[in-house]
């Protein structure tokens, strides 16, 4: 059976495709990719689609980054792989720094990612990495005038431990992450439960749109839990009718 381009299922091979080649590219590192994984298994359950609350999570954030006096988004191989034309867009509309964070961190592994990121239009943050984020491990190496100065930081397919880590040092965090009982998602200062390729250009479309009064009000403290209970409510609701 042939699969219509605009269904759903077509987009995930297309994105199967882009994350293997970008594995032998050496951009996305294997792990990276069996995260991808676990993560299409819950877009399974919301339908592989934008949820009502995660449009809302989406305009939250928007309200987040506009009011953020230094805001970041922080990059990792999956992301950049999967978004690099949509994290250029983010970064026109938004004024946020873009900084590469990667758990396997070697300096060839920065060059293509930064490569692969301008070649689409995006700046990258380069300069001498420091241990800034209290970590053992390499996602503790970051800019300065990145996350050293963020108020806000936007970290799509996050790590628990550095998002833990953000937290204590004072940022707002806000992850996109398939994944509601996560412990990334559980942490954030705000999660969005949806695919990174449909949640950033969602993101960017509020940034543009969003009156003064909107950003006042959605960008005091969100309330997580909610956001993390509609999307169980909503995976809840899918897997009661599955067979039907």
């Amino acid at each position: 059976m042939t699969i219509p381009a605009d269904h759903p299922r077509y987009q995930s091979l297309i994105v199967r495709e882009r994350l293997a080649g970008s594995v032998r590219d050496g951009i996305v590192s294997l792990e990276g990719l069996v995260a991808h994984g676990r993560g299409e298994a819950f877009d399974y359950l919301i339908g592989e689609r934008t949820t009502d609350s995660a449009l809302l999570a989406e305009r939250t954030a928007a309200a987040m980054i506009r009011s953020a006096r230094h805001p970041v988004i922080s990059v990792n191989g999956n992301t950049a792989a999967l978004a690099a034309r949509e994290i250029a867009l983010l970064q026109q509309a938004s004024g946020a720094i873009v900084e590469i964070n990667l758990f396997h961190r070697t300096e060839e592994r920065i060059r293509k990612i930064s490569q692969l990121l301008e070649s689409n239009g995006v700046t990258v943050l380069s300069g001498k990495a420091e241990r800034i984020v209290p970590l053992s491990h390499d996602r503790a190496l970051s800019y300065p005038e990145g996350t050293g100065k963020a108020d806000v930081i936007l970290v799509p397919l996050e790590d628990g431990d550095r998002c833990e880590a953000l937290l204590k040092m004072g940022k707002a965090v806000i992850a996109i992450d398939l994944n509601p009982l996560s412990r990334t998602a559980r942490m954030a200062s705000l999660t969005i439960v949806d695919e990174v390729t449909r949640a950033l250009p969602m993101i960017t479309g509020f940034l543009m749109t969003l009156q003064e009064q909107d950003i006042v009000l959605l960008s005091r403290t969100p309330d997580n839990n909610y956001f993390l209970t509609e999307a169980m409510k909503e995976m809840d609701r899918r897997l009661a009718h599955a067979l039907d």
